[in-house]
């Protein structure tokens, strides 16, 4: 039985234009699975024999393009094992393969999420688990260490308080700018996150010049990056970067995820060997070939995988 994966490489090969769309729904929304109870279960308090889910977009997305990161390159599985889980990623990917998208998305809830993310009542026979929220909240922060950074900092007044400091982060947070300058305003922010740099000490009366050392990765490059773009208004999106360098590393466009502010819904777009495709879980027809790339003007965040050393 060929993989998902195999599908979806097959359907692109073999599209017409008049049908662009995957033969079957993907990730669909929600989500129910059945306990298969046996005659202990009937002691257990509260009693459920379902799961259902609700809101799971703000998972979908990231999952779908997770699970494209992993088949695009044959080292990341090993690499993201070191993060992730060895047993995580085989098991993900197993059930993504076999078609069994309400358990995956369990996996990512029960083995990646703290229990305060999200909410859970039992109604009726049913266990119901809500994930309405953010999709940052949801996936990126529980990437474990994968995209931490740090960046050291020296005063040059002897007698700063806080002569030498430490910034470090979990995840990218990429702020547009407060003035409007011209050029790739993508690029320029990523810049300023990652760069090197001399500016004036913010330390009350100090006065002194504060150095800024390239911002870089506290366990290595990782296989992808996101950079979380939820702050960015749609008319700064005009050009979206398809390389960015980040601490000595070529990162590549993979895919990005969208957010409708109306529907309060995600969605996202990724490319599988240069064809771009648009997902959404919440559509009956919810995996199509795009005929060019997409408009990014709903942007929620931006992923890139790192370029393979020639």
């Amino acid at each position: 039985m060929k993989t998902l994966f195999e599908e979806i490489k097959a359907s692109i090969k073999n599209n017409y234009n008049q049908d662009r769309s995957f033969w079957r729904p993907v990730l669909p929304w929600g989500g129910v699975f059945t306990i298969k109870a046996g005659r202990k279960a009937v002691s257990c308090t509260p009693l459920y024999v379902e799961i259902r889910l609700k809101n799971t977009c703000t998972i979908d997305g990231f999952l779908m393009l997770l699970y494209v990161i992993l088949n695009e390159n044959e080292t990341f599985p090993r690499e993201l094992s070191l993060h992730l889980g060895r047993e995580f990623v085989d098991c993900f990917l197993y059930l993504m393969d076999t078609y069994s998208f309400t358990t995956v998305k369990l996996l990512w809830i029960w083995d990646k999420m703290e229990k305060q993310q999200y909410k859970s009542e039992v109604h009726k026979a049913s266990l119901i688990i809500d994930l309405f929220g953010n999709e940052h909240d949801n996936f990126t922060k529980n990437l474990d260490n994968l995209m931490s950074t740090i960046q050291e900092s020296y005063c040059s007044n002897w007698r700063c308080p806080t002569r030498v400091q430490e910034d470090q982060q979990r995840t990218i947070n990429i702020n547009p700018p407060q003035e409007i300058p011209h050029g790739n305003l993508i690029r320029l922010a990523v810049d300023e996150l990652f760069c090197s740099r001399i500016e004036l000490c913010e330390e009350h009366g100090c006065g002194g010049l504060r150095e800024f050392s390239q911002r870089v990765f506290c366990h290595g490059a990782p296989p992808f990056v996101v950079l979380n773009m939820q702050h960015w208004k749609s008319e700064d999106l005009a050009y979206v970067p398809y390389y960015l360098d980040l601490s000595d590393h070529k990162y590549l466009l993979e895919g990005a995820t969208l957010f409708n502010k109306e529907e309060h819904h995600y969605s996202a777009a990724f490319q599988i060997h240069g064809h771009w495709m648009h997902y959404d879980g919440l559509r009956n027809v919810n995996l199509i070939l795009l005929n060019k790339p997409p408009e990014f003007l709903l942007l929620s965040s931006l992923v890139y995988i790192r370029a393979t050393e020639k």
